[in-house]
């Protein structure tokens, strides 16, 4: 089962750009895309597309922002919109899907650096996201695909010194990764590659992906158990239309 997971920061602009000649060519059974950024209602534009059934779910507290959407061809025995307390819902975050061995997410993890707030909520979204997951995973194991909004280590991001002070690199994010990990789920791409220099997000400015500064910040995790199902996990940093590229997991499934 091929997945891939993609910030498209904005799905009408990137669709201008080659999205949908992308996904038929990307052999991928599931797509998890983020930042969306369609209105509720509007959802129907992008229906029945090139064989792939879709799933929206849109912000409702602000037009043209956050958003998340799933593009699948392979049925799941259910799908939930949002977390279960409403105190995180709203902005269009996330969708889980039930396959028959695995829980799949995509997640369009908050954005810290607007203040302390948004670093409040951030913080407190992430904190909500393990233990919804936790209690699934009593069931079955998880594989959660999306735009995590932090780097995890100093190999993660192209200036780690500079950036100590800037969300997306503080030590209260990254060590909830850190807590991620301890807690048993595994950055499958780091499974295949150890080394720096590999990223998925380039700011617009300054040239940054021409000169591959960049952060990695877009991930695909599984629960532990899903390890020695993992056959390749990659980043696919060849595709353009948006500041993001997409990520890519192969795992064995039935």
């Amino acid at each position: 089962m091929i997945l891939m997971s993609w910030n498209v920061n904005g799905l009408r602009a990137v669709v201008q750009k080659g999205f949908w000649e992308w996904l038929s060519g990307s052999g991928a059974d599931v797509v998890g895309i983020q930042e969306s950024k369609l209105q509720t209602g509007h959802e129907a534009d992008f229906g029945h597309t090139g064989g792939y059934k879709t799933v929206w779910l849109s912000s409702t507290v602000k037009k043209g922002y956050s958003g998340v959407g799933c593009l699948y061809r392979v049925e799941p025995r259910s799908i939930g919109l949002d977390l279960p307390d409403a105190a995180w819902c709203g902005e269009g975050r996330l969708i889980q899907m039930e396959f028959n061995d695995f829980y799949f997410f995509n997640v369009y993890f908050p954005n810290g650096g607007r203040g302390p707030e948004r670093l409040a909520y951030k913080l407190g979204y992430y904190e909500a996201f393990l233990a919804h997951a936790e209690a699934l995973r009593r069931k079955k194991p998880i594989v959660v695909c999306g735009d995590f909004n932090t780097a995890h280590t100093a190999l993660d991001l192209k200036n780690a010194k500079a950036n100590e002070k800037t969300s997306g690199f503080l030590p209260e994010e990254r060590a909830w990764l850190d807590g991620f990990v301890a807690a048993g789920y595994v950055d499958t791409f780091r499974m295949f590659e150890k080394e720096g220099g590999h990223y998925s997000w380039w700011d617009y400015r300054f040239k940054a992906r021409d000169r591959n500064v960049g952060w990695r910040i877009d991930y695909f995790f599984v629960s532990e158990e899903l390890r020695p199902r993992v056959k390749r996990a990659w980043i696919d940093n060849t595709v353009f239309g948006s500041d993001h590229c997409p990520v890519g997991l192969e795992i064995d499934a039935s």
